[in-house]
């Protein structure tokens, strides 16, 4: 835990040192389990059993003290107590609390709390990532993958994948040209990823043996073989998680505009195709992007890529 966060407990709030790295909380279901004849079990759930809350810390200061006899009175009270951090919020009881007296201004202590009720509120769904978030999570993990390779060529290329990724604000809306930018990139990772697989499979392959036993077989020329073996076996898979992660990548990417076709249009404009498709004229941006234009008249017969829809705020499109 941070040092900047807030920890309270009923009216004394912990700073600084007082605050611990981390605060453990959960606890178990408290069940009944039946032993049937057959090994067949029945269990029953009888309700969660919230563990005890403990954590360590240092009182340090001048008041150091007063503030650990202070939360001690707290302790003696026996009083139930709200305990508040991050979106935390118990009702609790002190059942311990030790201090180490070292000076009046250096007090290590301990704390535990007996839970009298969980009012944090229950937590009743988690909201799926976002295509951004798990492509950018990608992107990263690939970067951190590059840099333990050491492959001029291939950080070269995940720079470049890096780049297109950050000039797209929001990847979930992109049209189809912009979703093509970032998967050339990562096309041409993943081909020198190939390229770099081959190459340590090749030097794994190789049979090394030992200096002196054949002619002409110096014993450095093997020492130098036998450090880019293990090199290899250390980069193997190391490539094959940058492949497979970039593979996963192109499949989210390709998942955005999944539902993009074409129509043939004979003149008239991009607003009475939007209306067509879109049932929205004002989707005439969104078609506009993914055919590379900036007007929505149209002349002559052209076919129009229709992807789903990403409209551009009050129809404005930037040329």
């Amino acid at each position: 835990m941070k040092p900047d966060t807030i920890l309270q407990l009923g009216d004394f709030e912990f700073s600084g040192t007082e605050i611990p790295e981390r605060i453990p909380f959960g606890g178990e279901q408290r069940l009944v389990v039946h032993k049937l004849v057959g090994g067949k079990r029945n269990l029953q759930a009888m309700g969660a059993d919230p563990m005890p809350i403990s954590w360590s810390g240092l009182f340090f200061g001048a008041t150091a003290r007063d503030r650990a006899r202070y939360v001690k009175t707290l302790m003696d009270s026996g009083k139930a107590l709200d305990l508040i951090w991050d979106e935390f919020f118990y009702r609790v009881v002190i059942r311990e609390f030790r201090a180490d007296f070292e000076r009046f201004y250096q007090l290590p202590y301990q704390i535990t709390l007996e839970v009298v009720e969980d009012k944090s509120g229950a937590v009743l769904a988690i909201a799926a990532p976002s295509v951004d978030d798990l492509v950018r999570k990608d992107a990263a993990s690939i970067t951190s993958l590059a840099d333990s390779i050491g492959d001029p060529t291939l950080s070269s290329l995940v720079s470049s994948l890096n780049s297109a990724i950050s000039k797209v604000s929001d990847i979930a809306k992109a049209a189809t040209s912009t979703i093509n930018s970032i998967l050339k990139p990562i096309n041409a990772v993943r081909a020198q990823v190939q390229v770099l697989f081959a190459s340590v499979n090749n030097t794994l392959r190789s049979v090394t043996t030992l200096g002196g036993i054949l002619p002409n077989n110096p014993i450095s020329r093997n020492v130098g073989r036998i450090l880019n073996q293990a090199t290899a076996a250390t980069q193997i898979p190391i490539l094959q998680q940058m492949d497979v992660t970039l593979g996963r990548m192109g499949k989210n990417l390709g998942s955005i505009n999944s539902g993009t076709k074409t129509v043939t249009q004979a003149g008239g404009n991009l607003y009475r195709v939007a209306a067509n498709e879109y049932g929205d004229p004002m989707g005439w941006t969104s078609l506009a992007a993914a055919n590379g234009r900036t007007d929505p008249q149209l002349t002559g017969v052209n076919t129009i890529v229709v992807p789903p829809l990403n409209q551009t705020p009050n129809g404005v499109l930037n040329a």
